[in-house]
């Protein structure tokens, strides 16, 4: 790097921003526990007042998720500038059934997140964070394409 050049910086990202970021996407990726390793599915979610809410099938990510400690991921990567940010959230995960309040029932299945995957969805999971953290990679200055001498 030449003088006066500035390199990649690695920020790290308040709880505020996290949300902020957390509410730009659709599609994060849910680590549980399960069939004795930790697996990661792709999902889609919203935000409902600081907690994810994800649509879902049967199968081993809702049986693993339900009443579980979990890991949330969302990223966003520039591979051209070579940026981005990631933003990992811990927190417990229940499936909400006819046996929770009317009114949580109403507003989860009203939040309006819509998974792209095919198939029957009937299952919701709220993820409550207990804990978020963030970084975001911001790229320096950028080498000039040639040098100035390239040019006549």
């Amino acid at each position: 790097m030449n003088a006066g050049e500035r390199g990649p910086e690695l920020q790290v990202l308040s709880v505020e921003d996290c949300y902020g970021l957390l509410a730009t996407q659709q599609i994060g990726r849910l680590g549980v526990n399960a069939e004795h390793y930790p697996l990661i599915f792709p999902v889609n979610y919203v935000l409902d007042h600081g907690v994810i809410v994800i649509r879902t099938n049967a199968g081993t990510k809702l049986a693993a998720a339900n009443h579980a400690n979990v890991t949330f991921e969302v990223d966003n990567i520039d591979q051209r500038t070579r940026s981005g940010w990631s933003v990992l959230v811990r927190g417990l995960a229940e499936e909400v059934t006819s046996a929770h309040r009317t009114e949580l029932i109403e507003r989860t299945k009203a939040s309006g997140v819509q998974p792209w995957a095919p198939g029957e969805r009937g299952h919701w999971i709220r993820l409550i964070p207990h804990g978020m953290s963030g970084r975001r990679i911001v790229p320096g200055e950028l080498p000039p394409a040639f040098e100035p001498g390239a040019y006549l």
